[in-house]
C-alpha cells in the first residue's frame, strides 16, 4: 500500500499551527499539546494498521515555515511484519529559517523475515535545529525472535544550504553481519541513535553533552550510551541496552533538554 502523510507547520501571531494536513490510510494525525503554553506545535502520528506490511511504501513529507516549531510524536511501537519482499519509508523534511523540528518515535520491532528500508532527507535552514532518533529492537524477544529479521536499514541525511552536513547509516543484516560479534551489538539486543543538529549561534554544545552523559550514568547498569561530537553545533547519541522502554524514555529526556533551547 502506498500511504501518504503531508503536514505544513505555519507561524502566525507568534504561534505555530497546522497550516495544511493531508493523510491517507492508515495514517491519522491528532494534536496533543493543547495545554502547553510555549506556542509550539505538537502532533501525534497514529495508524489504523497493526504495523508495516510486505509491500508497504510510506511517504512522509513535513514542511516548517519560517518561525515555526513542530514536535512529532508516535502512538506506539512500530512493528515490521513477516515479508516476502520488502517495505519502504521515505521521510522528507523541509525547514525554513528559524525553525525547530523534533521526532523521537517509539522503538521499532522487526518480526522474523522482515525487510525494511527507511530514508530520511532533511533540509535545515539558518538559526534552526533538529532532534531526530530511532530505536531498533531485536524483535519479539519473548517469542524467541532475536534478530531473525532479513534486513533493516535506516539512512539519514541532513543538508544545510544544499550541503550535506550529516549522514548516518544503520544497517542490520544478520545473515551477513554477525550481530553479537565484537564491534557490533555484542551482548545487547537494542540499539538507539539520536541526532541533534543546530545552525543557531552560541549553542553550549559541551554543556548539553555533559548533561546528557550525566543522565546516561543513572542507567549505566541497564544501558550503555556515548556521544560523538560534530565539528559544528551537533552531536550523535548512541545507546545500547536490553529494553526499548528505558532507551525510549532516555531519548525523551534528551529531547526535553534540547527542545527548550532558544
Amino acid at each position: 500500500m502506498d500511504s501518504h502523510l503531508k503536514i505544513i507547520a505555519g507561524f502566525k501571531g507568534g504561534e505555530s499551527y497546522v497550516k495544511d494536513l493531508y493523510v491517507s490510510l492508515p495514517f491519522r494525525v491528532v494534536s496533543v499539546g493543547q495545554r502547553k503554553s510555549d506556542k509550539k506545535l505538537y502532533q501525534m502520528v497514529m495508524s489504523s494498521s497493526p504495523g508495516i506490511l510486505d509491500g508497504d511504501h510510506y511517504h512522509l513529507d513535513v514542511t516548517l515555515e519560517k518561525g515555526s516549531a513542530l514536535q512529532l510524536q508516535s502512538q506506539s511501537y512500530q512493528r515490521l511484519f513477516n515479508m516476502q519482499d520488502k517495505a519502504l519509508q521515505e521521510l522528507n523534511v523541509s525547514m525554513e529559517d528559524e525553525t525547530s523540528f523534533a521526532y523521537v518515535p517509539h522503538p521499532i520491532v522487526p518480526h522474523e523475515d522482515s525487510n525494511f528500508k527507511s530514508k530520511a532527507n532533511i533540509h535545515i535552514g539558518n538559526n534552526s535545529q533538529i532532534i531526530i532518533s530511532e530505536i531498533i529492537t531485536c524483535g519479539r524477544k519473548h517469542y524467541g525472535e532475536v534478530f531473525k529479521l532479513k534486513r533493516f536499514q535506516n539512512v539519514m541525511e541532513i543538508y544545510h544550504n544544499n550541503k550535506l552536513v550529516v549522514k548516518d547509516n544503520v544497517l542490520i543484516q544478520p545473515d551477513m553481519i554477525p550481530i553479537s560479534s565484537i564491534g557490533n551489538l555484542e551482548q545487547y539486543t537494542h540499539q538507539g541513535t539520536l541526532i541533534f543538529y543546530s545552525t543557531k549561534e552560541n549553542v553550549d554544545k559541551n554543556g548539553l553533552i555533559e548533561e546528557i552523559v550525566e543522565a546516561a550514568t543513572q542507567h549505566h547498569e541497564q544501558m550503555e550510551a556515548g556521544v560523538s561530537v560534530m565539528d559544528d553545533n551537533g552531536f550523535v547519541v548512541r545507546a545500547l541496552g536490553h529494553g526499548g522502554e528505558l532507551m525510549y524514555n532516555f531519548f525523551l529526556h534528551i529531547q526535553e533538554i534540547l527542545w527548550s533551547l532558544e
